[in-house]
């Protein structure tokens, strides 16, 4: 699950200083992201360089906050977190509780699903609101 955690957690912090090992770090090189946000149809990313273009686009005028980490089952884990986005033009900020469902492979992730309804995330893995934020001990 730290492994999760660490990688949302490193994406901002990459993207404003250009130091991406800490991201990669996380990620098996070979890493698959769905992403069910960017488009109406699934946009799908593989590999470092794919990844670092998808954070990008998805990182150039957001913030996260309040990155909650849960088990799915033995190798999937699901981070749930507040995204802050900016309008560009108009400045407005508006927020959303955004998901990454992660599928790990030897202590990495091997693929991700994002999605912009932690409702819908949850549903794709079977577990309830309540679920998500019962106490992990």
């Amino acid at each position: 699950m730290e492994v999760v955690r660490r990688f949302i957690e490193a994406l901002p912090r990459a993207q404003a200083s250009g130091d991406w090992q800490p991201v990669f770090a996380e990620v098996d090189p070979d890493i698959e992201i769905d992403d069910l946000d960017i488009s109406l149809d699934t946009e799908h990313f593989r590999g470092h360089d794919s990844v670092r273009k998808w954070i990008g686009v998805w990182m150039e005028s957001w913030r996260l906050e309040n990155v909650q980490v849960r088990p799915v089952d033995k190798n999937r884990a699901i981070g749930l977190f507040l995204v802050y986005p900016k309008g560009k033009g108009s400045g407005i900020e508006l927020f959303r509780r955004d998901a990454l469902v992660c599928t790990l492979r030897a202590g990495k992730i091997e693929r991700g699903t994002y999605y912009n309804d932690q409702r819908q995330a949850l549903e794709a893995v079977g577990l309830s609101e309540q679920d998500a934020h019962a106490d992990p001990s």
